[in-house]
């Protein structure tokens, strides 16, 4: 099988946010980044359980800068084969779709993988405009996938219940909890992580349909109130005049 990855760099989930520029741009001062992880955990690897399974290749793609090299050297470390990046900052996720569509689009994949949504924007956005301009089959937040010859089974969480789905490959598809386990690279992995290709690609060009005006980060949370079981009147107190219902 022939499958491609697509991953991306996200701050630390321990990582204090805030903003510089007016509000327009991450402060990195200071911010572990990391793969993110529905990319990492769930879509890379179960492309390389697939691998392993019928044969092929994994092939991983970044959009971003240098500094995004690190992330993609651990998806090596793991077991892809080989690696590209788009040497671009994106400034949306229709940008990146539109350099990950240009790049997949004469390349035949089986299968493309992205993470159900990044854990910095949560925006969901890049797999279904991946498969619009590809003209793809999509399949989002799947948490488990069997492949038989050309077609594919593949499940997802819905609301009351789970929903199957039987598609003809080729797919894209947005990987979420459940499609595959953790796996952690040993030291023969990352040793030859070193050795395995990794191309960096100049951006195609894109109309960016999209310009951030400004972030804000959410009003602080109140401190919890703690009363002893005898104070009752207290709490209807609270409850009248300072509880509100959201």
């Amino acid at each position: 099988m022939k499958l491609l990855v697509c991953i991306s760099k996200t701050p630390d989930t321990t990582s204090k946010i805030s903003f510089v520029d007016g509000g327009k741009s991450y402060n990195t001062d200071g911010i572990s980044f990391i793969m993110n992880p529905y990319d990492e955990w769930y879509a890379l690897v179960r492309a390389i359980e697939l691998k392993e399974q019928f044969g092929g290749t994994v092939t991983v793609i970044n959009v971003g800068n240098a500094s995004n090299d690190i992330v993609i050297r651990k998806a090596l470390a793991i077991g892809a084969d080989d690696a590209f990046r788009v040497d671009s900052e994106s400034p949306s996720a229709f940008f990146t779709a539109s350099q990950i569509a240009a790049f997949a689009k004469d390349k035949a994949y089986d299968i493309i993988f992205t993470g159900k949504e990044t854990i910095d924007y949560n925006g969901s956005s890049v797999g279904a405009m991946l498969a619009e301009m590809l003209d793809l089959p999509y399949i989002s937040y799947a948490n488990q996938l069997t492949v038989q010859g050309t077609a594919a089974s593949l499940s997802r969480e819905i609301e009351g219940g789970d929903e199957l789905v039987e598609v003809s490959l080729p797919i894209v598809l947005s990987a979420a909890k459940g499609l595959a386990q953790q796996r952690i690279p040993n030291m023969q992995g990352i040793m030859m992580s070193k050795k395995k290709p990794l191309e960096v690609i100049a951006p195609v060009d894109v109309q960016n349909h999209v310009q951030v005006v400004t972030h804000e980060l959410p009003n602080a949370k109140k401190g919890v109130k703690l009363l002893s079981v005898e104070e009752i009147d207290e709490l209807v107190r609270l409850l009248h005049e300072e509880a509100k219902v959201i």
